[in-house]
């Protein structure tokens, strides 16, 4: 006589596992390979950028650098530092960075703000003003006769005040404060006797840590790569920022030998030429680099609720 033997039932609650068909392995591997030749078409020009500064100057020149350093030299990297152009432009770039970005997060959240409260009156036609510009512009023309007008010409504020606000940026930022700052905890300030100035600078402020994050880096990286205005707002190269010096050293290929301070540093500069573009692209990118570390966990969350809705 035979026993049949009942089998296990599984435990209540514990959903059976999902079987994976054919179908579903093949996809999923065209989507991992898909991503790989992303990655490695993105990844790739940085290693090879990297390595070409890190590698000797004759051998980048005559092509043997495709991956791995050749022959390791950082001489492209003290020599930079004797180009008076490159340390001007660095410093000059950081100037614009700093303050462009902190003023441009000022002015966005004191546009934001307003605009995110009920009670502003007329808040759909300034809304809608400030849509209208992200729209329209008036061209390269009038932008060029306003800022000449202002004697902004030749200045740093020329290079500051016109990127001083990105619609964008203010929408994402109203947003975030629709959602993150309620109406209910400005009426209870209203209460105790705290004024909009007070209840904006004691208490939304401190709650805005991740969309300021956000405003900081957006602005900060915006103008760290910008060298158009530079370019047709300045004439003065003492006022030129890193971006507009890289783009003559790379596109114009305008390396001025007068600006080296002896004849053996020319020498060596002139064999360090090639070697010195992928040296620059390298040091311009190190600043955006360092700062993402430090606004990371708060950008994410400022990106994700200001971009909740609209």
């Amino acid at each position: 006589m035979t026993v049949a033997t009942a089998t296990p039932a599984a435990p209540t609650g514990t959903p059976a596992p999902v079987r994976e068909t054919r179908s579903d392995r093949i996809v999923m591997i065209c989507n991992y390979t898909a991503l790989g030749l992303f990655t490695l078409a993105v990844l790739y020009p940085l290693v090879y950028v990297a390595s070409a500064s890190l590698s000797d100057p004759k051998n980048v020149v005559s092509g043997e650098v495709w991956l791995w350093p050749v022959g390791w030299s950082v001489e492209a990297f003290t020599a930079i530092f004797d180009y008076d152009s490159i340390v001007s432009g660095f410093s000059n770039s950081i100037v614009y960075a700093a303050g462009g970005a902190l003023l441009a997060t000022a002015l966005t959240l004191l546009a934001a703000y307003p605009l995110s409260r009920r009670g502003l009156p007329g808040k759909g036609l300034i809304m809608a003003l400030f849509v209208f510009t992200m729209m329209f512009s008036g061209g390269l023309i009038p932008t060029y006769l306003v800022v000449d007008r202002l004697g902004l010409l030749n200045t740093r504020w020329a290079i500051i005040l016109p990127a001083a606000l990105a619609v964008w940026n203010m929408i994402i930022t109203r947003t975030f404060f629709q959602t993150t700052i309620p109406e209910e905890l400005a009426e209870a300030a209203k209460v105790d006797g705290c004024s909009d100035v007070g209840f904006f600078w004691r208490i939304v402020l401190p709650l805005s840590k991740p969309i300021i994050a956000v405003n900081l880096l957006f602005y900060a990286v915006a103008q760290w790569n910008s060298w158009f205005n530079a370019l047709i707002y300045l004439t003065s190269e003492h006022l030129f920022p890193l971006q507009l010096v890289l783009r003559q050293i790379l596109i114009q290929n305008n390396f001025d030998p007068s600006q080296v301070r002896d004849t053996a540093e020319l020498i060596r500069m002139k064999e360090l030429q090639e070697q010195l573009k992928f040296s620059l692209i390298v040091i311009a990118t190190i600043p955006p680099l360092l700062i993402y570390p430090f606004v990371q966990k708060h950008f994410v969350k400022g990106a994700m609720v200001g971009s909740l809705k609209g």
